[in-house]
């Protein structure tokens, strides 16, 4: 039996919290918190709840500076304050020459390093583009060119690249000079990550876009794809394409959408 918490039974009252939150029934309280050897996929609500701080995760004993406690009926950000930030959110698609250095996306990686994943599985991978950004492209359209004929972008892309004098601006990065690519063997956990990741870059200043036309390359040809990047494993899937840089113009108003359908059923 492999167990995976570490409990301080000096600590521990019997409250129940921890058995209270733990979705596996890895935890029974009799005189003290016990745990059973049901599966636990290391989730840390039982840490996270208990008030005696009488239970941690064998596998992170070496990370207590990451433990950080907080009083939690107090609320870090209020609502309005929330949506007045997510109103102000364009994507961004000409930048300045200046680039984004190691520290800021330090920074921006923090918030992905607190997102949830599937299962708990926490492999959500990052790869920064910044000196090698035009060899990847150029397997980018390697890839995607079999759809130059549905998709303009596609044959304008190629067409770029052949002759960078055809267009102003680059057709899928437009004057982006850095991309975040991220990978995972769940979607919603990258989309997440990188989602985080996106609105800790509008509080810093930064800005970008998607591109979906990248993403293209993963979805024709997974293999091809992953050739570029032998380190990673290949059950990981190129899930998000974030260019990213510091924005050249600033917008002064928001603008209205199409109304949000909601069913409630």
């Amino acid at each position: 039996m492999v167990l995976k918490l570490k409990i301080d039974v000096e600590l521990c009252t019997a409250c129940k919290l921890c058995q209270q939150v733990c979705i596996r029934d890895n935890i029974i309280v009799e005189d003290h918190a016990i745990e059973l050897d049901n599966n636990c996929f290391e989730c840390g609500h039982c840490m996270a709840i208990c008030r005696q701080n009488a239970i941690t995760l064998k596998s992170f004993e070496c990370k207590e500076d990451r433990i950080v406690d907080y009083n939690p009926r107090e609320s870090v950000l209020e609502y309005d304050d929330l949506l007045e930030f997510l109103k102000r959110r364009r994507s961004v698609r000409f930048f300045k020459d200046k680039k984004v250095d190691k520290k800021t996306f330090s920074k921006l990686f923090e918030g992905a390093y607190y997102s949830p994943s599937a299962q708990n599985a926490q492999d959500v991978e990052f790869v920064v583009f910044d000196e090698r950004l035009d060899e990847f492209m150029d397997l980018v359209y390697d890839i995607i060119k079999v759809e130059e004929d549905e998709f303009f972008r596609i044959k304008e892309f190629g067409d770029y690249l052949r002759d960078s004098s055809t267009k102003e601006f680059h057709p899928l990065l437009w004057s982006g000079k850095q991309l975040i690519l991220t990978f995972s063997t769940d979607k919603t956990s990258a989309v997440i990550a990188n989602t985080r990741l996106e609105l800790l870059a509008y509080s810093l200043g930064l800005g970008g876009f998607y591109s979906l036309f990248i993403l293209k390359a993963e979805e024709i040809n997974h293999e091809k794809l992953m050739k570029f990047f032998p380190e990673i494993d290949e059950d990981k899937h190129m899930y998000s394409a974030f260019v990213i840089g510091y924005p050249k113009v600033k917008f002064r108003r928001t603008i209205p959408h199409s109304d949000i359908k909601v069913s409630y059923f």
